[in-house]
């Protein structure tokens, strides 16, 4: 996540040249080559229509308050979805309210992609040239679906969720801090 040694606060420590101001600057180093993994993420909607409803609390269909795990994203009908981590298929979804969708392992990052088109015959979703399964290995930015209107849908869109060894984030949240990741100078960006 982003974090509080910004570009000029770690310049004002190197300008100090103090001892004291040379462990900081060790400290906000390791801080901003973190942040540099964020600049892996692909955002994973081609054809962005905009955001649907957000994380947390929001009204469901029935007029009661429920919990909401993710972001959704409208987008045209059959737009490209791609794969925002490298990782591996863990789970091939079908169900009423995902609808037909996927669960993929990025080390302690689980991302799941809800409301996708196309079909799942054997444990095997397939939409369009995408063929995948659990135990897949994924590139970050691969094609892995289409927007659809599968499970409990008003309209075409992504649901988007993220946990972080088993805890809900916030997908905006992961967003902000890719966003932040590549306003970064490249000169400050390691692997």
């Amino acid at each position: 996540m982003p974090s509080a040694c910004s570009r000029h606060r770690l310049a004002a420590l190197w300008a100090a040249g103090a001892a004291v101001a040379g462990l900081l600057i060790s400290d906000c180093l390791v801080s901003l080559r973190a942040e540099q993994r964020w600049r892996q993420g692909v955002f994973p909607v081609a054809s962005f229509a905009g955001y649907t409803s957000h994380f947390g609390h929001r009204i469901g269909p029935g007029g009661a308050s429920e919990p909401h795990y993710g972001l959704d994203i409208a987008a045209p009908m059959g737009s490209p979805i791609r794969n925002w981590w490298s990782g591996v298929v863990s789970e091939v979804i079908n169900d009423e309210a995902c609808g037909l969708g996927l669960v993929i392992q990025s080390g302690p990052y689980e991302h799941i992609y809800c409301h996708l088109s196309g079909t799942v015959v054997g444990g095997t979703y397939r939409s369009g040239p995408v063929a995948l399964a659990a135990g897949q290995r994924l590139r970050g930015g691969q094609l892995i679906g289409h927007v659809g209107m599968s499970g409990r849908t008003t309209g075409p869109h992504l649901h988007w969720g993220i946990r972080h060894n088993g805890r809900w984030l916030n997908p905006g949240t992961i967003l902000r801090a890719m966003a932040s990741a590549r306003s970064l100078p490249n000169s400050q960006a390691r692997p």
